[in-house]
């Protein structure tokens, strides 16, 4: 029996597996070789990839800014840029700054590119450099993530370190943004989380000037001042002057108790050591017993107990360097350095004797009495002829005297100031009416002893001035116009310095007669003039209780 044999397709490469039939040598062959050439074109492509990517790929790296830039207001007038590459890449650099070409800008010098931008506006931006390499798919690209600040750092006050109680420690206090710094008048002030706090031993007078700055170079300024505030001594003082011998004699004394009692007065001022030099109450300075200077007319304790019962303000009144007592005693103890004296070398003869504000001892006499009167708890210390003799300076000689006689009165006040602090007693000082126009006439300058007052009292006292002075033609005749124009003058003087005005008025008669409408009006002239506190003086300790009646509105 013959077999049947099957022939296969000859387009058929290979016959079913199942068949047990080869493929045909020629078809094996081809197959084969197709094989070998789709290998060999994925190698030549990958090969030409990783050529043209990790070998032929241009490179480009950033030298600077960093990559996140943070860039300062100094941006606003121009960026710099630079990459590091081959010459030829960088020939062949694209520079986009926000999409935007700007390759323009763009200077090559050797393996270095640079980027000049004239100009960047404040906030994001991205900047893009790219380049191509020798094969078309070889290309490289990098960037900056740009962020530009112009904002000034912020700095704030606490308000409440705008205004500073006169002649006590304050403290400026505020923060600024994390990162800042701060500087008052190119010093380096600590930060805690960005809160500052500067504490000054009296309320600074002149603006402080702050410059802060933040991380990237943006700066801002500010000055502020404080706003110095009289203490205050609770009402306003209307009081009037009573002497060492008045204070003794019962009939003056009433008197005195008879205008508290009637509501007429808050404050008596009472005469600590007078013109003549002598210690009116009972006090125990050494050196005072020494010059027999002690008069001890009235217990100094007993009288302030007596007062304050009576709410009453007790002012003691300490006249300084017109002190005959202490000169003539210096003088014939042959410690003439206490001493004003001619330029002749005798002794001052004016006022009967003027002792010598440049000597120490004179200077530590006086507060000694102040800071007695202080522990017996007197309210307020008033200082008078707190000055040098008036007449030509020339005339009279200071010895040890270093500096002027300003400032000497100055120093005067700066340590009257630091012994009475533990007792918190207000200190004035009396001054000459034309002190405020001339203060060199008796070395009383007005805005240097303001730091270490808490009051001023000029003496405007009508019969004292002379014609034409603020335009008044007659001021004994115009009581209420040479008080007011003058106080006002005071008041614009001393405006910022931290002082009251507490002026002296007159109730006693010269050349015109004076009574309830002459002190009337200069009281009305006081309050017109935008003051409240006022002192009457009379030598004989005899009031005007007509002019008082309506003395507290």
């Amino acid at each position: 029996m013959r077999r049947k044999i099957k022939i296969s397709s000859r387009f058929s490469l290979f016959r079913n597996r199942d068949s047990g039939i080869r493929p045909r040598p020629w078809n094996t062959v081809g197959s084969r070789l197709l094989g070998a050439c789709a290998l060999l074109g994925g190698i030549v492509a990958a090969s030409l990839y990783l050529l043209g990517n990790f070998v032929l790929q241009p490179e480009l790296n950033l030298a600077s800014p960093s990559s996140q830039a943070l860039l300062g207001p100094s941006a606003l007038k121009g960026a710099i840029f630079i990459v590091k590459g081959k010459q030829s890449t960088l020939e062949k650099a694209h520079w986009k700054l926000d999409g935007k070409n700007v390759t323009e800008y763009a200077t090559i010098n050797g393996e270095i590119g640079t980027l000049n931008l004239p100009s960047l506006t404040e906030g994001r931006h991205v900047l893009i450099v790219s380049s191509s390499g020798s094969l078309p798919w070889s290309s490289t690209d990098t960037h900056w993530e740009i962020s530009v600040d112009a904002t000034p750092p912020e700095i704030t006050v606490d308000p409440e370190s705008l205004s500073a109680e006169h002649r006590v420690p304050h403290k400026v206090q505020g923060f600024v943004e994390p990162e800042a710094t701060l500087k008052l008048y190119g010093k380096n002030i600590p930060l805690n989380k960005g809160r500052f706090a500067i504490e000054f031993s009296l309320p600074p007078k002149i603006p402080l000037k702050f410059l802060v700055e933040d991380t990237v170079g943006n700066q801002d300024t500010l000055d502020i001042s404080i706003s110095i505030i009289p203490r205050s001594s609770g009402e306003p003082i209307r009081g009037v002057h009573v002497t060492s011998n008045a204070w003794a004699d019962d009939t003056l004394r009433n008197e005195i108790l008879t205008l508290i009692d009637e509501g007429l007065i808050n404050t008596v001022e009472l005469d600590l050591k007078d013109e003549s030099g002598g210690i009116g109450y009972n006090s125990n300075i050494d050196f005072g017993q020494e010059i027999g200077a002690v008069r001890g007319h009235y217990d100094l304790a007993e009288a302030i107990e007596i007062l304050h019962s009576k709410n009453i303000r007790v002012v003691g009144r300490l006249v300084v360097f017109n002190d005959p007592i202490l000169a003539k005693w210096a003088w014939s103890e042959k410690r003439r350095g206490l001493v004003v004296q001619t330029p002749s070398g005798d002794a001052y003869a004016g006022y009967g004797g003027f002792s010598n504000p440049a000597s120490k001892r004179v200077r530590s006499y006086n507060i000694d009495i102040a800071e007695e009167a202080a522990r017996y708890g007197i309210d307020d210390i008033l200082y008078d002829y707190i000055r040098r003799p008036d007449g030509p300076i020339e005339t009279m000689v200071f010895p040890s005297l270093e500096t002027t006689p300003e400032e000497i009165i100055i120093q005067f006040l700066k340590e009257t100031a630091e012994r009475l602090e533990p007792y918190g007693t207000f200190i004035g000082a009396s001054v000459f009416g034309i002190a405020a126009l001339r203060p060199q006439d008796v070395a009383q300058d007005i805005e240097g002893m303001a730091e270490h007052l808490d009051y001023i009292s000029p003496m405007v006292y009508p019969s004292h001035w002379s014609a034409d002075v603020y335009d008044v033609k007659d001021p004994s005749n115009e009581p209420y116009a040479i008080v007011r124009r003058s106080l006002e003058d005071f008041k614009a003087k001393t405006a910022g310095l931290g002082v009251r005005i507490v002026p002296w008025l007159q109730d006693f008669s010269m050349d015109v007669l004076y009574g309830p409408p002459e002190v009337r009006a200069q009281i009305e002239a006081t309050y017109d003039a935008g003051l409240d506190e006022w002192l009457l003086w009379d030598p004989r300790v005899t009031y005007t209780r007509e002019a008082l009646t309506t003395a507290n509105p």
